[in-house]
């Protein structure tokens, strides 16, 4: 598992859901689909409409893989930021119970506004 409370700022950048891990079809249950997508050099977060599945790369070879799953059931609060006009990377705050604030912070365009909206649909229903 991520260790969250040391690594809590996960710098990402957009990615087309059609590029996230093939890994991540297969965790996927009956009426979950990915919305959005994101990476950093060797590790990738998806987000769907049920949960945030991270997938942590490890070792030299990256042939081992620790899969994080984060249902929204668990999520207490969240929080966007959009880009400004000196920090352009816009950043989403998760809080879940036990594990704390999880910050992903997004570099490049991103339309954070529709983003908004799907966490939204899924966090409050």
């Amino acid at each position: 598992m991520i260790d969250f409370k040391n690594s809590s700022i996960f710098k990402l950048k957009p990615i087309d859901t059609s590029i996230a891990r093939d890994d991540f079809n297969k965790f996927l249950i009956d009426n979950e689909s990915i919305f959005s997508g994101f990476k950093t050099i060797r590790d990738q977060v998806v987000f769907t409409n049920k949960r945030i599945i991270t997938a942590n790369v490890q070792g030299l070879t990256g042939s081992k893989v620790d899969y994080t799953s984060l249902p929204y059931s668990k999520v207490q609060a969240f929080s966007v930021e959009t880009a400004g006009t000196f920090d352009m990377d816009c950043e989403i705050e998760i809080y879940l119970g036990e594990i704390g604030k999880i910050t992903f912070e997004i570099k490049g365009s991103f339309d954070l506004i529709q983003f908004n909206k799907y966490i939204s649909q899924y966090v409050l229903s």
